[in-house]
């Protein structure tokens, strides 16, 4: 179908429209993910035929998989190696962004003995970006759409760590922030959003009640000018996760994994790595073969888990009662499509409660030297869940996905971590306590 032009009464086409020519790489146009119609690139993020969600669609490289491989490795340490293949312009690493990515693979081979598996089990450990969570990857090329199409403030919805990515990407490419999240977060998330200068207003509700606000304010006069990077600019912002399956498949030395456990949210995350793997076959940067998603969720707000195992296609509100708050949203958005990967794939969608996701925080901890939030608890438990249920074969390639820092959520783990004793400073008392070996 032929690429339309978009006219949006929102008065965000303003800022749209003194950008000029939007230069965003190999992106070219906005594809509806139920239809297929397809649109002018711009910030917008729903279909206006069928009000399906909107997916970036690109002009992808010609160039043979070894040339592109050799651009690729040419490139910087952090996502835009991959800007070929991102919704970004050409010269974006001399851009002011906080360049995230590349961030480890752990090997975790103590993990592997501990849950048996003997296939290769690898943690791709996030909490290593600039502010310590995945969320970096989206916001940086949210920034760049919010470049393209003149915005002056960049806002979100955020169940915390999306807040503080945004306010330390706002403040270094010198952007006006302003941010939304539930007023119950950890205090971690929230004196980590507040630092980087921006405006944080808590909403209160829960996420699903910030996000609506969100929305709301899109369509008011108050909005003009604001980026949301969830919302209307969010086509683009779901295209950094993707990056995560391209760091995934280069650090195995251009391999797929034959199973993937992905923390699921609104399930943004788990969708795009799905199509990140399927660009890198289309490409011919990796071999094709099976391979499986699993999602992981918390018992405390599981809508997608629920109704994976009810056999259900439609995704059924939850009200959330969870440690998990990065992964409290009861209305994911994206919940259908993390039904059908799972499902296409041969995989699952579970959850565990808030005892197993500490159990699970304690367990990677312990075996591999990673302090992970309490999405990355969730992930770990579910892994080891599957694995007793006989859904994840230990035999395969594994990669489970650490999100975030459990720096960001020490009140989950506090109630039962501290000294092992308290003695006084004497070699006896040492001794007495049980502890000299």
């Amino acid at each position: 179908m032929a690429v339309q032009t978009v006219h949006n009464s929102s008065n965000n086409d303003a800022a749209a429209s003194d950008a000029g020519i939007v230069d965003l790489g190999p992106a070219a146009a906005l594809s509806c993910r139920e239809c297929g119609e397809r649109f002018e690139l711009g910030p917008i993020f729903a279909c206006q035929s069928c009000f399906g969600p909107l997916e970036v669609a690109y002009d992808l490289p010609t160039d043979s998989p070894e040339e592109l491989k050799k651009r690729i490795a040419a490139g910087p340490d952090n996502i835009w190696r991959y800007a070929p293949l991102l919704p970004v312009p050409a010269d974006v690493a001399s851009k002011p962004n906080i360049n995230p990515g590349f961030t480890k693979l752990v090997k975790a081979d103590n993990l592997a003995r501990e849950l048996g598996v003997t296939g290769g089990l690898y943690v791709k450990d996030d909490s290593g970006n600039p502010t310590h969570s995945f969320k970096d990857r989206v916001v940086a090329i949210a920034v760049e759409a919010a470049r393209a199409f003149g915005f002056t403030t960049l806002s979100c919805s955020s169940t915390g760590n999306l807040a503080g990515a945004v306010g330390a990407a706002a403040a270094r490419a010198g952007f006006r922030s302003c941010v939304f999240i539930p007023h119950d977060l950890e205090q971690g998330k929230v004196v980590m959003a507040a630092i980087y200068g921006g405006e944080l207003v808590g909403i209160e509700g829960n996420y699903d009640d910030v996000n609506r606000f969100c929305s709301e304010l899109i369509g008011d006069p108050l909005g003009e000018g604001w980026g949301f990077v969830n919302v209307n600019l969010r086509p683009y912002y779901g295209e950094g996760s993707k990056t995560l399956a391209y760091e995934i498949c280069e650090q195995l030395g251009w391999e797929l994994p034959d199973q993937l456990v992905i923390p699921v949210a609104s399930g943004s995350q788990l969708t795009k790595i799905d199509k990140g793997l399927k660009e890198l076959i289309a490409l011919g940067l990796v071999e094709e073969k099976p391979y499986k998603i699993f999602g992981a969720q918390a018992e405390g707000c599981s809508p997608v888990s629920v109704a994976f195992k009810a056999g259900h296609d439609v995704v059924r509100p939850q009200k959330p009662n969870t440690i998990a708050k990065s992964l409290a949203i009861g209305n994911p958005a994206d919940g259908p499509y993390v039904l059908d990967i799972a499902r296409r794939t041969g995989g699952a969608v579970e959850d565990v409660d808030d005892e197993q996701v500490v159990d699970a925080i304690k367990l990677l901890a312990r075996t591999e030297g990673i302090f992970a939030e309490t999405a990355g608890g969730v992930t770990v438990g579910v892994t080891r869940k599957l694995i007793e249920a006989g859904l994840l074969d230990p035999a395969l390639t594994t990669v489970v996905l650490n999100t975030g820092d459990g720096l960001k959520t020490l009140d989950a783990v506090a109630p039962t971590t501290g000294p092992t004793a308290t003695i006084p400073p004497s070699l006896d008392a040492f001794r007495a306590a049980g502890l000299a070996r």
